[in-house]
């Protein structure tokens, strides 16, 4: 059985969907979830990863686990699996772990308390995922206009279904025990340009505003912690190099190309129209 965390979002979704679809028993975890938010067969488990407590229910009859950084007690989490039988985790981190060790310190507490849990591990540091964009929906669909800080600055957003596909892989695979891969797509895109792919995926012109980053640290300091605002913010403007670069893993692990922040669009078409 794979225990899928986080289960109802962007690559949760997509990895308890090829799990399914490789015909592999899941259950699928998250706060709030239903029958209705997952493919039939798919077992579900409501329950919050800031409770390690109440997650016996959940992770019985695991044996491998994808865990995203959620809740404070990482080694409660871990210690609640171990004890339900589950011999492998899987962990959705974050690139800057690596590279703005002081700004993601929550999700490098996660990533030691992994290593130590004596479980066969690995950890998936992802870069900025193309899903992002999500957050232009709605000026998108109502006025055709996205806005971001830092117009001139490429980053390469991985698509959240390659992170599915790669942690597919390794949930499924004896062979990425103790290792740490760093996800990114396969060209640096600026907000410009990853504006402009939605516009071409939505026969519609989609006109760019470039924020201040006082205007986008407002904005976001209304659903993120300070610390992570900065750091975000950090990434977007003066991103260091390793940030810059993109990494081979995605392709190391899958055997191919990851996908396009174009192609990406192109399949969300309809959350914008």
């Amino acid at each position: 059985m794979y225990v899928v965390t986080g289960a109802t979002g962007n690559v949760g979704q997509a990895l308890v969907r090829t799990l399914t679809e490789a015909r592999l028993p899941v259950t699928a975890v998250a706060r709030h979830i239903t029958g209705a938010d997952v493919p039939p067969g798919v077992r579900v488990a409501a329950a919050d990863l800031a409770e390690p407590a109440g997650l016996g229910g959940a992770f019985e009859g695991g044996e491998a686990l994808f865990l995203l950084v959620a809740g404070e007690d990482p080694h409660g989490i871990l210690d609640t699996a171990k004890t339900a039988g589950i011999r492998k985790v899987v962990l959705l981190s974050s690139q800057g772990v690596a590279t703005r060790p002081e700004a993601y310190r929550h999700p490098g507490r996660f990533e030691a308390a992994v290593r130590e849990s004596g479980l066969d591990w690995t950890v998936l540091r992802s870069g900025g995922m193309a899903s992002n964009a999500f957050a232009w929906a709605e000026s998108i669909r109502a006025r055709r206009e996205a806005a971001a800080p830092f117009g001139e600055v490429g980053l390469p957003f991985v698509d959240p279904d390659d992170v599915a596909a790669v942690a597919a892989a390794v949930l499924r695979s004896g062979a990425h025990g103790g290792a740490t891969y760093t996800l990114t797509g396969p060209a640096a895109t600026t907000p410009p340009e990853r504006a402009a792919a939605i516009a071409s995926a939505l026969g519609e012109p989609v006109r760019f505003t470039e924020q201040t980053r006082e205007e986008a640290h407002e904005l976001m300091a209304r659903f993120m912690p300070l610390p992570v605002v900065e750091g975000t913010l950090a990434i977007l403007g003066a991103p260091t190099d390793d940030e810059r670069r993109v990494s081979p893993d995605v392709e190391r692990v899958l055997g191919r190309a990851p996908g396009t922040f174009a192609a990406w669009a192109e399949r969300n078409a309809a959350a914008f129209r």
